[in-house]
């Protein structure tokens, strides 16, 4: 009985699945999430959380799960958005700043106060397409998650 159970939740949670309302980043971000989950983890996640609000707010940020398609988005450039003042407690961040972001043109640093550090990515247009938070990342995987993410500038090749 209780796997009946589950597999009817998760047939109601598939039309949740794909998304009809659609959140905006920064809806997202406000909410917890930053955009870096796919569809398949909030499932995941409502097996364990029961609260039915919140996996709707996960699905509604989600990415959608397909054959390695987290891989294959690429942005054209990025703003690393830190609180000046809180920079003394993220040495990762620091470092990147200071040693590798001339490997980045395309990569911008913002000052915001108060501001956690996070990677605003941005399309051809320059518009705010996804946050990331890196506040507990390494500096190998900032520059990793760049190398992959970001698309050659002629100023890089």
């Amino acid at each position: 009985m209780g796997s009946l159970l589950f597999y009817a939740i998760v047939l109601l949670a598939i039309p949740l699945g794909s998304r009809a309302e659609q959140l905006s980043s920064k809806e997202c971000e406000s909410l917890g999430f930053t955009g870096l989950a796919l569809c398949s983890d909030c499932n995941t996640f409502a097996e364990y959380v029961k609260n039915q609000e919140l996996v709707s707010d996960c699905l509604k940020c989600c990415s959608e799960d397909s054959d390695d398609s987290m891989s294959k988005i690429t942005y054209s450039g990025a703003v690393l958005e830190v609180c000046m003042r809180k920079l003394v407690f993220y040495p990762e961040i620091v470092g990147f700043i200071e040693e590798e972001k001339e490997k980045f043109p395309s990569v911008k640093v913002q000052y915001a106060f108060n501001s956690p550090p996070k990677l605003i990515m941005l399309d051809d247009d320059g518009q705010h397409k996804e946050t990331i938070r890196v506040d507990n990342w390494k500096r190998e995987h900032i520059l990793q998650f760049l190398r992959e993410k970001l698309k050659p500038t002629s100023a890089a090749i």
